[in-house]
């Protein structure tokens, strides 16, 4: 019989790679990975990997034990959440990943309902980009996800994977608030084709935001000058509101801070769409329903940006409605 730790190990080599990626991913050490790759092998009678220049690659029987891999864990996971729906109380560990700005606006509530609601579940929190999490979700590292895709930049599907729309978040130009003491290019800006020659901040290359930005840019006609680059929108924020920037910023930020900065609504009125994902094998697991819809009702609460400081004044010219705040 086989070892099921091995056979996960197998599986995770198959979807990383590399022995050190699969090693670093689950805290072993590359030796140990090997080892028991090498037992695995043993058990099976039969030989699961072989040297493909400075890789390794599956043998067509090590790919078969992956796909029952698979179905194991599946099922593994079925039964627990079974089993723990028919208790009277929620409880165990939620492991849950979520991206900045849904940590900022979302979590705090959220986490504090759920400790007064169910005391016997422990939720671990963890900040991580979209992409990475999905993928980590998908492999059974968390157990739920709270994801983001941009317009035009759908995020991966996994197959194992049930996703849900949280809410939709408007994004908008930011820019310095106008001062009246010292009118800058800044204060000149009603549309975004106008900022074309200011300085702007943006997410590091490769992010989805970050192409998003520049397709944005693009098609109002010009190519951002990016000089600064930050995956922390807080640090963006900071940098408008300094006067040093300009950015694409999404409603979120504000949810629980004021905005001391001027917004334009951008052509299209473009939305980011923010969803949960967890595994289907978990519909039935109470703890982590119970998180996903905890998340889901705070972010029904959330303040809209337009009503949230009393003392805001909307202009609006043309298709685009400056707020200053």
């Amino acid at each position: 019989m086989f070892e099921m730790r091995r056979l996960r190990l197998l599986r995770e080599l198959s979807i990383r790679g590399t022995i050190v990626d699969v090693a670093f991913a689950l805290s072993y050490s590359p030796s140990s990975v090997s080892q028991q790759l090498s037992l695995l092998e043993a058990e099976a009678g039969v030989k699961l990997l072989q040297r493909n220049g400075r890789t390794l690659a599956l043998t067509p029987q090590a790919q078969v034990l992956v796909a029952h891999t698979e179905t194991l864990l599946d099922s593994m996971e079925r039964a627990e959440a079974d089993l723990k729906a028919t208790l009277s109380a929620v409880s165990g560990t939620v492991r849950l990943a979520a991206f900045q700005t849904a940590m900022l606006a979302i979590m705090p509530t959220a986490l504090r309902r759920l400790r007064a609601e169910f005391p016997q579940l422990r939720v671990e929190l963890s900040q991580q980009e979209p992409e990475h999490a999905l993928s980590e979700t998908a492999l059974r590292n968390f157990d739920l996800v709270v994801a983001e895709q941009y317009p035009g930049h759908a995020a991966k599907h996994f197959e194992n994977l049930d996703r849900r729309t949280l809410t939709h978040d408007a994004i908008r130009l930011a820019l310095p608030a106008v001062d009246p003491t010292d009118i800058s290019a800044f204060d000149r800006v009603n549309r975004i084709e106008e900022a074309a020659f200011l300085p702007w901040v943006m997410e590091p290359v490769g992010a989805a935001s970050r192409h998003w930005a520049e397709q944005a840019c693009r098609l109002a006609g010009f190519e951002p000058d990016v000089r600064y680059e930050t995956a922390d929108l807080q640090a963006q924020v900071q940098l408008v509101e300094s006067g040093n920037a300009v950015a694409l910023l999404p409603d979120l930020v504000w949810a629980q801070r004021p905005r001391q900065l001027r917004i334009i609504d951008l052509p299209g009125a473009p939305v980011r769409t923010v969803f949960t994902a967890m595994r289907h094998a978990s519909e039935r697991n109470p703890a982590i329903t119970a998180v996903r819809e905890c998340l889901h009702d705070q972010a029904r609460l959330l303040p809209s940006p337009h009503t949230a400081e009393k003392n805001a004044a909307i202009v609006t010219s043309g298709t685009n409605n400056i707020t200053n705040e």
